[in-house]
């Protein structure tokens, strides 16, 4: 296994976000198996909106107050997870052009999860105190995978 294969190291208090990560990036898959077989719009939004509501809310909600202020709010890594967000909740939002927003979220959540994951996580653990990372496990409840959901249009 050559250097750029190894598995990341995740602090054990940032493992939640990381497991919520990948549920992220089933979404994106799903949405992607959805659109590529044609499955219509509004089937696929009510899981998106499902997840939305259930799951990434939250999740944005928690990195924003526990994890992001490790490296603080000028970090340039810091503002750009969270200009991200920015732009993913617009997109979870949009009404308009839902399969255009659908398409887009498949693209820029997975980007933003692996940006997450690869480049702003390992910069926390590297500044992240003890304390700081006991904060976190202290205030972040792991969010459930939105798996119970009765319509698998990505089958």
């Amino acid at each position: 296994m050559t250097k750029a294969n190894k598995p990341l190291k995740r602090a054990v208090e940032l493992q939640p976000f990381s497991r919520e990560h990948h549920h992220g990036l089933l979404l994106c898959w799903k949405i992607g198996k959805g659109l590529r077989n044609g499955v219509e719009n509004e089937r696929i939004k009510k899981y998106v909106d499902h997840f939305y509501e259930h799951s990434l809310l939250h999740h944005f909600e928690d990195e924003e107050k526990y994890v992001f202020p490790i490296l603080g709010s000028e970090n340039e890594l810091v503002q750009q997870a969270l200009a991200e967000h920015r732009r993913l909740l617009r997109l979870f939002t949009e009404t308009t052009d839902v399969r255009k927003a659908l398409s887009k979220i498949e693209e820029e959540l997975d980007a933003h999860i692996r940006f997450e994951e690869r480049v702003l996580f390992p910069e926390i653990q590297k500044v992240a105190s003890k304390e700081q990372l006991q904060t976190i496990e202290q205030h972040h409840q792991e969010i459930p995978a939105c798996e119970d959901w009765d319509d698998e249009f990505w089958k």
